[in-house]
């Protein structure tokens, strides 16, 4: 059977990690595309649209609970039909959805095409945490995925400044089109550049009785279950700051759409910082240990952005320096937690995958909820959640992860 760089069974392919970790970030940065480019035109559609504010976070909730919900079903078909169809098909609805989205008359219409969105985004994320797994063993799939994570991280650096560029020009349907020709374009990359990497597809992923022997058999792992936790905690507190960020930077602290992009672009060079962090500390630490030093950034972002909230300091630097330092504990954790997840797996990395990250998004999904209802003008309720976001993440880090996030001993 031919082998991987790594040395492990790789199928019927040998993909280098360079290859593969560009495709992954093309992958994983559909996600920054659907949310990082289009926070800047959030209150000025919002505005157009006569919709509320809670229905402005609605289009945030619903790309990320559908993005959740369709993984369930994504994971299992990727591993009995293969990576590459699922992936295809899920880039084709991707994009159609998009354009559904620049064409949207009412704030209803909007909202149906993101969690279309999302659905499309969802077959992307699982097939391509799965592609790495098919290809490589844990600690360098660890390697490949933060890679794959640096690649998302300078998507999402460019995204807020072009997204807060084209909203100012032409109007927030101008950013969704650009969402749309972007899929369209990473589907062609991955069409002609990328071949299938699962080494035996199975048979039985689709029905019923076995799937949820599997689904029982993942959920009761408990490094699925620490792993799974860290990242959907990490990914809670982002999550908070994805879709707060532009009603409190722009509304209330008057920044205008392209100097808020601009800002977040900043953000997102610290959570390229984390990944790079990730690579230096995993050879000396591992896994577990990287997670547990990256936690010391999650935790000490979210107490101060809640300690300068609670004082009453409303000033830029009160959010952006807290939301950096936080930002890059996430892409520490995200570049471990999401490899972590699946290593136990090698032969259903589709529904661990999957799995993993239903429950992030779900705890997405509720965070956005209480955020659209507990904001009241102030950075306070954002605050409160990135803090509580952090301590979750610490706790989970330095408990959790550290006693059952590594292999048992031989």
């Amino acid at each position: 059977m031919p082998l991987s760089l790594s040395g492990q069974p790789a199928g019927v392919v040998v993909v280098p990690p360079v290859r593969a970790a560009i495709a992954l970030g093309l992958l994983l940065g559909l996600q920054p595309l659907a949310t990082d480019l289009y926070l800047p035109a959030l209150p000025m559609l919002t505005r157009e649209l006569a919709a509320p504010l809670a229905a402005g976070h609605l289009t945030m909730s619903a790309l990320i609970l559908a993005f959740g919900l369709a993984q369930l079903v994504w994971g299992p078909v990727a591993d009995r039909f293969g990576r590459r169809p699922a992936l295809l098909s899920g880039l084709s609805a991707y994009t159609a959805a998009s354009l559904l989205c620049a064409l949207a008359g009412d704030i209803g219409t909007l909202v149906l095409g993101r969690a279309l969105q999302g659905i499309g985004m969802a077959a992307a994320v699982v097939c391509g945490r799965a592609m790495v797994r098919d290809l490589y063993e844990p600690q360098r799939g660890a390697h490949v995925m933060s890679l794959g994570l640096s690649g998302l991280g300078m998507i999402a650096i460019a995204s807020p400044l072009l997204g807060g560029a084209l909203s100012g020009l032409w109007g927030w349907r101008a950013t969704l089109g650009f969402v749309a020709a972007a899929g369209a374009g990473i589907g062609l990359f991955l069409l002609l550049g990328m071949p299938e990497t699962q080494p035996v597809k199975n048979p039985h992923a689709l029905r019923l009785r076995p799937l949820l022997a599997l689904v029982g058999q993942v959920l009761a792992n408990r490094r699925f279950q620490a792993w799974a936790a860290l990242t959907a905690a990490t990914y809670g507190g982002l999550f908070a700051l994805l879709a707060g960020s532009s009603f409190i930077y722009i509304n209330l602290l008057g920044l205008s759409p392209g100097r808020f992009g601009a800002l977040m672009a900043t953000v997102s060079v610290s959570y390229l910082g984390g990944t790079m962090l990730c690579r230096r500390w995993l050879p000396r630490c591992g896994l577990s240990g990287a997670a547990a030093r990256g936690a010391w950034l999650s935790l000490a972002g979210g107490v101060a952005m809640a300690l300068l909230a609670a004082a009453g300091v409303q000033t830029v630097w009160a959010v952006w320096l807290p939301q950096c330092v936080f930002t890059m504990g996430h892409g520490v954790h995200q570049s471990c937690g999401q490899t972590g997840a699946v290593a136990p797996f090698p032969r259903s990395a589709g529904i661990a995958s999957a799995l993993s990250g239903f429950v992030l998004a779900l705890t997405a999904f509720l965070v956005g909820l209480w955020l659209g209802q507990a904001m009241d003008g102030s950075t306070r309720p954002l605050a409160y959640g990135v803090c509580a976001a952090g301590v979750a993440v610490a706790f989970i880090a330095w408990v959790l992860v550290r006693r059952h996030g590594e292999p048992p001993a031989p």
